[in-house]
């Protein structure tokens, strides 16, 4: 069954509230993906399917292997990588290392953010697979099995080639990663200087143009080729909100600043987080057949929180959707039904409504009731001599 409500913050502890047109944004990149980090909201796609050319944002993938072969243990930050002639050799931002050098993780991890070294990613990329090739290999697998489908790589640096691609949507979802699952790590994402060994005194600052601006900027990397433009894939956190975005194909650094900045403001200023529904909170009940008790309360399971538009229009749409009656044995916490969150331009809430006690099978009563309730429903009062 399906019950259209309307939610009211008196009676269910929700605020009904829906997107006003101010939240629109248009965005002068090519290609975007913007969300709330926090409630995992998806607040602008533009292109964001299309496999691009990642330019130097594809290096967070190399990040990401070289992250999971410290969680593995197969590496520390004080491991030591061989340079070889191949790493040496790479144009474009580089380290400087030599062949003599043996940078330790914890440099390479410095150099690929903040000097964006591609002699840097090709010393891991060797390091951990024995060659460049190898580990373009790896890190495509790698990103299949965490859902990365429209990404494919060719070396480890971004270098421009065209198995090299990835989608806006897949960025994200790494980057969403690599805040979450290595948070001992990230903090090297925020650092504005590096300077190793003092080689490249003109490259030793990080390129994230958004760091210092004072708006919760903290990650993670720029890109930029003649193909793909100027391309960045940010992350800032305000209050107990974080927000991550990733744009491509601007036209300048100027550009790209601006509209990383344009962005966060943007997704801060115009949505405010709300705990909309508390754990426990009952919506429904549902009829129980041959059952203990006639009626089970529908309840939802976990506290939900939602982005809300900082104007409130008018009430959000909701709608209740479970079967009734239902039959004993019922468990405590047993999924019953949903209630379905329509908020305009912004993908609906699923929530699960679970039963709110454990109803067991009833005795000779409940059943005699129950017989008597499916025959009056097939054959009417009158029918059965009531």
């Amino acid at each position: 069954m399906r019950y259209p409500i309307r939610l009211a913050s008196a009676a269910l502890t929700v605020f009904a509230l829906s997107l006003p047109a101010c939240a629109a944004f248009e965005t002068r990149a090519g290609s975007a993906y913007v969300f709330d980090h926090t409630t995992g909201t998806v607040l602008l796609e533009k292109n964001a399917e299309q496999p691009m050319p990642p330019a130097s944002m594809s290096k967070l993938m190399t990040l990401n292997m070289l992250f999971e072969a410290l969680r593995d243990g197969r590496v520390t930050l004080e491991t030591r990588f061989s340079v070889s002639a191949r790493a040496k050799a790479m144009g474009g931002s580089t380290m400087f290392l030599n062949e003599r050098d043996r940078p330790t993780v914890e440099e390479l991890i410095q150099g690929i953010i903040v000097m964006s070294g591609n002699d840097a990613c090709v010393v891991v990329a060797e390091g951990l697979a024995g060659t460049e090739e190898a580990f373009a290999r790896l890190m495509t697998e790698r990103a299949q099995a965490l859902g990365m489908e429209n990404s494919t790589f060719a070396n480890a640096s971004g270098w421009p080639h065209p198995n090299q691609r990835m989608s806006m949507r897949d960025l994200a979802l790494l980057a969403q990663r690599l805040i979450d699952e290595f948070p001992e790590y990230y903090g090297y994402f925020s650092e504005k200087e590096f300077a190793f060994d003092g080689r490249a005194p003109q490259n030793r600052f990080n390129r994230n143009p958004l760091l210092g601006l004072g708006i919760g900027a903290d990650g993670l990397k720029t890109g930029h080729t003649a193909e793909a433009g100027y391309g960045l894939v940010g992350s800032a956190r305000q209050g107990g909100r974080r927000v991550t975005f990733v744009i491509s194909g601007l036209d300048s650094e100027d550009q790209r600043t601006e509209e990383g900045e344009r962005i966060i403001n943007w997704a801060f200023r115009q949505f405010v987080q709300r705990e909309v529904l508390r754990k426990g909170d009952r919506l429904a009940e549902a009829d129980v057949w041959l059952g203990e008790i006639e009626q089970v309360g529908l309840v939802v399971p976990e506290s939900v929180e939602m982005l809300i538009p900082a104007v409130v229009q008018e009430d959000v749409e909701a709608e209740l959707s479970f079967h009734s009656p239902v039959i004993a044995p019922i468990s405590e916490g047993q999924e019953l039904g949903e209630l379905i969150i329509r908020r305009p331009d912004l993908a609906p809430i699923r929530v699960p409504l679970v039963a709110e006690r454990t109803v067991a099978r009833g005795g000779f009563v409940p059943r005699l009731r129950t017989a008597a309730q499916v025959l009056i429903r097939r054959f009417g009062p009158e029918g059965v001599g009531l």
